[in-house]
């Protein structure tokens, strides 16, 4: 049965709408009835007894703001009568919080089929990588990839040349402005699927970016590290590498970085250097044969049963609204705790969504030396976002605000769901490699373009986004499972949703049997189902510039 508000935490001085309530509906509330003092649309949140100027907004069990002025029972939160708040938190007061691990009894004998590496790793996909080191090269991995990717059958992406065909005939038969825009086009496809005479590749990836030169050299030192990620991922069985020669990211670099990753590393690597090769005519033909080369050996891995624990999953949330934090992340929090019991290792990232839970997260670290690198990260990010006038406080997005999320330390009390209750297990300063099973912390922007590109880069061989006002995002290698945190957007966006947790909000099912369904999807994904950000061909790829990005 569906109810009409949500009181998340016994704490909480607010509800969450869950359905449009108009003004005077008498909502249950303890042993008796409030009634709306206005109308409260569906995921926005509510005063049942009124607030008095000043006083804390609390949600999920902490301080999520304060009343800028006093708000009437049954009245409406807003960003004009709260203002963003969190209370401080202290590393020194580290207190280690106990866990009891879910049941994963009926999980443990369940296997996926992946690609196993020499380094021990376990892939959920099997790529070549085509990388530029610095900008300069974009072009040419243009080429590359207009010459290879339709006759070797991995072009997918719908092309509309035809209704573009059929605009130039209307105009030139005369049509009006008016004729052409109720025009039926009778929308189809150009493209033809190829057969791929490497059945066993699932693509080519071209990481092109803005990077490489120019800037500070920890610039070209990071992205180096974020490429090596990428080179020695469980996912990618080898890459070619364009160098114009003198950029600030050099080829040793590079290597270096790979060593510090993977010191035996053995998949094939081809690295061109464009000025020492000459003409692009030379470096284009070497380039084709090496990668050719590099297909034909990356075309002998085979898929074989994989234990759980060999998943490493990010998680991640973009376009959330006011309903993320009560359905789709808690569920991806639930998968979480069930994956760590299982051995596995899960990633959450975007601190300046971390604003607001900070002493939880130091609560539940491992180790004081955790907490107080979690802590140190926090403080710098925080302070780099105040000294050029911002801070996290300017996080939310205009469509979070339109959907309920009001305050950043909201936004981020329910963003932090993801990560479920699991001790924290280390903290990893971007783009460092993730290397115990278990909770790790990343420190990223809370963009999910740039968090998920980091995720990946860190080892996670599947990411799990929820949204609720839907975004397109996938990436070159992983795959990227999309979690509507509502029914309504499912519906509305099926060409992107892979799984609905609306069906919680629906009072269809519970945080946990949701979880348990898509920790059952994961395991079919990693066997090579496609999420549709894969039949989308959605390969976003944002090396973050290290600094402040909200």
């Amino acid at each position: 049965m569906k109810h009409q508000v949500a009181r998340i935490h016994p704490a909480d001085n607010v509800l969450v709408a869950l359905a449009d309530l108009p003004i005077g509906t008498e909502v249950p509330w303890e042993n008796g009835f409030i009634t709306t003092a206005e109308a409260i649309p569906a995921k926005h949140k509510l005063a049942p007894l009124g607030l008095t100027a000043g006083q804390p907004v609390t949600m999920y069990g902490v301080l999520v703001g304060t009343a800028r002025e006093a708000i009437r029972p049954g009245g409406r939160l807003t960003t004009a009568n709260i203002q963003h708040a969190t209370n401080s938190y202290d590393e020194n007061a580290h207190q280690r919080a106990a866990w009891t691990a879910p049941d994963v009894s009926a999980w443990q004998d369940r296997t996926f089929q992946g690609y196993h590496r020499a380094d021990g790793r376990v892939g959920t996909a099997n790529y070549w990588l085509v990388i530029p080191l610095v900008f300069c090269e974009n072009r040419n991995i243009q080429v590359l990839q207009d010459a290879l990717i339709t006759d070797l059958g991995y072009a997918r992406r719908k092309t509309y040349q035809p209704e573009t065909r059929k605009l130039v005939e209307l105009m030139q038969a005369g049509k009006t402005v008016e004729e052409i825009l109720s025009a039926d086009l009778e929308a189809s496809s150009d493209s033809t699927q190829k057969s791929r005479p490497f059945p066993n590749v699932d693509g080519i990836r071209f990481l092109s970016h803005e990077g490489g030169c120019g800037g500070i050299r920890q610039d070209a030192q990071t992205l180096c590290g974020l490429l090596a990620g990428y080179i020695t991922h469980p996912n990618v069985a080898g890459a070619t590498v364009l160098s114009l020669g003198c950029q600030n990211a050099q080829a040793s670099m590079l290597q270096d970085e790979i060593a510090k990753r993977d010191p035996n590393f053995s998949k094939p690597l081809y690295i061109l250097d464009q000025q020492k090769l000459g003409t692009e005519e030379t470096l284009i033909s070497t380039a084709l044969r090496q990668t050719f080369a590099g297909l034909m050996l990356a075309n002998q891995a085979r898929r074989e049963p994989a234990p759980l624990r060999a998943l490493n999953i990010g998680l991640e949330c973009g376009g959330s609204d006011g309903f993320s934090g009560i359905s789709a992340n808690p569920a991806l929090g639930h998968v979480s705790d069930m994956l760590v019991a299982l051995g596995g290792s899960v990633i959450l990232a975007e601190f300046p969504e971390l604003c607001g839970v900070e002493q939880e997260l130091v609560d539940r670290s491992v180790n004081q030396e955790t907490a107080e690198r979690f802590s140190s990260l926090m403080k710098a990010y925080g302070d780099s976002a105040i000294a050029v006038g911002s801070g996290f406080d300017m996080n939310p997005s205009p469509g979070n605000i339109r959907d309920g999320l009001i305050t950043d330390a909201m936004k981020s009390a329910g963003a932090a769901r993801k990560g479920g209750s699991s001790p924290v297990v280390a903290v990893l300063d971007y783009p460092e490699l993730v290397t115990k099973p278990g909770l790790n912390l990343l420190c990223t922007p809370g963009n999910d373009v740039e968090s998920t590109t980091a995720e990946v880069g860190s080892g996670a061989n599947i990411v799990l986004f929820t949204t609720g006002l839907g975004t397109p995002t996938g990436n070159p290698i992983a795959p990227v499972i999309k979690v509507s945190s509502n029914t309504a957007l499912a519906r509305r966006m099926p060409d992107i949703i892979d799984v609905n947790t609306g069906t919680v909000i629906d009072g269809e099912e519970t945080i946990e049997q949701a979880g348990e369904r898509i920790l059952d999807y994961v395991i079919r994904v990693a066997s090579g189902e496609e999420v549709a950000a894969v039949r989308h061909d959605q390969t976003d790829f944002i090396p973050w510039k290290r600094g402040v990005s909200l």
